[in-house]
């Protein structure tokens, strides 16, 4: 058992024996996660006494990690001077996060007890489209002049860092505002006292624009191993930086709408259980049409060979292995290239580099999985003696419906690229459809043949 496990368990019983002190200095010594995590397994009307036993800064970590539900559930319970307490301890961009989540009635709380500064920067940060990168930035950062020494420097952070997210990247900018370049604290305390911030700071500076989409932010922060990233305006006078566990919130927001849109689900905002059935219903019905109405191809195929199929009906029991099969070599590939073009791995010019590896691969897979089926067919199928015709149809099938399903899952997200949609959307109902067909298609067209039909 963990140490934090142990932890969690002995808190839970000091709770029910209400020994508050011991609570207090057990909870002291915890990770804001798991005191959060801790906490959404309370009753709700317990939560609000357990979270005021924590000291200030840890009790604003804490609020940072729960769930959208808690956070509620504190805000509604706190009163002006607790709220106020609360928000002078939150960053800005995790005030903007908790604000874009909460009922309205609760943002006028959260907006009542917000100094006017912290409101006028909520409301520039709320202006920008939700998407940006400007809607995920902080404005709390350090900065610092070209002109000023590194002595000037370090009395400048301990003047203004201790209300700052970072100051392990500081920025160097003029009088206004506009961007010259970055320095890290590394660098300052490597340096002469004497040195000028100008000598010493790196001037080829990697930066995004409030308008750039958010993921363009991450990606930057993921690919040159930052710990921030400054944003600019379109002046690149500065404005406010994303850090990297911002980046991180992003990635893993991205991957969660690919994920679901990947699985015929259209993103939700709130969490499974804060989703109404209604909302649940209308995010999955549309895809179910596409994916339905789709199938009235498919249909259509089988209707044609319907001659074919009542001269040798066992033909019909091979259908759904071939089409499993070829539909989930096509979402492989796909996958893979949807992943490799959302880490900018993979761009448009390389689809031919693409295409030629996974026909390649997809030749493998078809001959192996080919020579398994007939043997598996020859053995299952021993005592019919089309035997050997039907392992020859499937197993030519397995080969040629896997290499089309693997182009077809490098074509269908790449064009969708090309075409300004999105990859993930057309890889589930489009790929799925385009395989059925080709894979019916196919193993018809092998069957009439052997079986002169």
């Amino acid at each position: 058992m963990t140490d934090i496990k142990r932890q969690t368990e002995k808190a839970l019983v000091l709770i029910v024996e209400r020994k508050y002190k011991e609570l207090r200095d057990l909870l002291s010594d915890m990770p804001a996660v798991d005191i959060a995590q801790l906490m959404g397994d309370l009753p709700k009307d317990i939560i609000p006494l357990v979270y005021r036993l924590l000291p200030k800064e840890l009790a604003a970590e804490t609020f940072v990690e729960m769930d959208t539900d808690m956070q509620e559930t504190l805000i509604q319970a706190f009163s002006d001077l607790e709220l106020k307490e609360v928000l002078q301890q939150l960053f800005l961009d995790d005030t903007v996060d908790i604000i874009e989540e909460m009922p309205a009635n609760v943002v006028k709380k959260i907006l009542k007890n917000s100094d006017p500064s912290m409101r006028r920067d909520i409301n520039e940060v709320l202006h920008y489209p939700k998407d940006s990168t400007g809607s995920v930035m902080t404005n709390e950062y350090v900065d610092l002049r070209a002109g000023m020494s590194v002595q000037d420097a370090f009395k400048r952070i301990r003047r203004v860092a201790v209300d700052r997210e970072t100051i392990y990247t500081l920025y160097v900018t003029d009088d206004d505002r506009k961007l010259l370049g970055v320095v890290t604290a590394k660098t300052l305390m490597l340096a002469e006292p004497d040195d000028l911030i100008s000598e010493i700071m790196e001037t080829n500076v990697i930066y995004s624009l409030t308008t750039d989409p958010k993921e363009d932010a991450a990606e930057k922060i993921t690919k040159y191993g930052l710990l921030a990233i400054p944003i600019v305006d379109t002046e690149e006078r500065l404005v406010g930086i994303v850090t990297v566990d911002d980046a991180i919130d992003v990635i893993k927001e991205t991957n969660e709408d690919e994920f679901a849109k990947m699985a015929a689900v259209s993103p939700s905002d709130d969490s499974y259980f804060r989703t109404s059935v209604p909302k649940h219903v209308k995010n999955r019905v549309v895809w179910l049409l596409v994916l339905m109405l789709s199938g009235i191809i498919t249909g259509a195929m089988l209707n044609h060979f319907e001659e074919a199929i009542a001269a040798v009906p066992a033909l019909v029991g091979f259908i759904p292995m071939l089409m499993d099969t070829t539909g989930n070599s096509g979402n492989q590939a796909s996958t893979l290239v949807i992943r490799g073009m959302a880490m900018g791995e993979i761009k448009l010019k390389d689809f031919f580099k693409v295409w030629f590896k996974e026909i390649r691969v997809a030749a493998c897979i078809g001959v192996l999985l080919g020579i398994v089926n007939c043997v598996r067919v020859l053995i299952q199928y021993n005592s019919d003696p089309d035997r050997l015709k039907f392992a020859i149809a499937t197993s030519c099938t397995l080969l040629l419906a896997v290499c089309l399903a693997k182009s077809f899952g490098v074509i269908l997200p790449m064009l969708a690229k090309k075409l300004k949609l999105d990859p993930a959307i057309v890889a589930s109902p489009m790929l799925t459809t385009v395989c059925d067909i080709c894979t019916i298609l196919i193993f018809f067209t092998f069957a009439t043949r052997l079986f002169k039909l």
